[in-house]
């Protein structure tokens, strides 16, 4: 893992899904292999393949204080090209003074990640107004959960974090993004442990020589995306549980 430290121009970025987004970091330890965000090796001019490289984007925190006070408020997406809790986050915890600094300055915040390290900010969310802490689950079998993010943390624990976020009376969402096989059943598992879910489809053009290396040809398909999207929609309406396909 290639690891540098580096000096930021800017953090609060124009998002295309909320009103901005911040990621203080380049790359993911996670190296997840669907993830949209290899896009981004072709404006950092790293050689190494995605998931072994991390910039750390040191002054994030600094940045922020400063941008914060000179753009319109708005709705925040922590993080769009990264996991803001990758494993650095524990030594360098540049998500979570960013974290601190909206909550002060009262901006909506939506967390997204696939590790556990999120509970660690708990005094942060607990009364911070319009927080809502999501954790992408992307199937109910950790086996499958280790062909295509093996470098993530286990499906149970994210499950359990989801879990003890909703018990604080934290907004909590989960994301099935992509929705792998294995997904079928997570209405239930998930029911009582997030506010809402979010359904979204694989990424075929990284993921398939997964999927071909491993016989599952069958569900790189609209049928397969369509049927168990289907059944999601159908337990969660059964459940009471707010769901949403994109």
């Amino acid at each position: 893992m290639l690891v540098r430290e580096i000096q930021a121009k800017a953090i609060l970025s124009v998002s295309q899904i909320y009103d901005y987004v911040i990621n203080p970091y380049v790359g993911c330890q996670h190296g997840c292999s669907y993830c949209y965000a290899r896009f981004m090796k072709r404006f950092t001019g790293h050689k190494e393949p995605w998931g072994e490289f991390v910039d750390v984007k040191v002054n994030a925190p600094a940045l922020l204080e400063r941008e914060i006070t000179r753009k319109k408020r708005g709705s925040v997406w922590v993080s769009g090209v990264c996991d803001p809790y990758q494993p650095l986050e524990k030594k360098y915890e540049l998500t979570r003074q960013c974290l601190a600094i909206l909550k002060e300055h009262k901006w909506p915040v939506a967390v997204q990640t696939r590790s556990p390290l999120v509970l660690r900010d708990m005094n942060i969310f607990k009364g911070a107004k319009d927080f809502e802490v999501g954790l992408t689950i992307t199937t109910t079998d950790d086996s499958i959960r280790r062909l295509f993010e093996p470098n993530a943390p286990p499906i149970e624990t994210r499950i359990k974090a989801l879990d003890e976020l909703h018990k604080a009376d934290i907004r909590t969402y989960a994301m099935i993004a992509p929705m792998l096989p294995g997904a079928e059943g997570l209405a239930s598992v998930l029911a009582g442990k997030a506010d809402y879910l979010i359904v979204d489809r694989m990424n075929y053009h990284y993921a398939d020589r997964v999927y071909h290396e491993h016989g599952l040809d069958e569900k790189l398909s609209d049928q397969f995306f369509a049927r168990t999207a289907g059944q999601l929609v159908s337990s969660c309406r059964k459940l009471g549980i707010e769901c949403t396909v994109v």
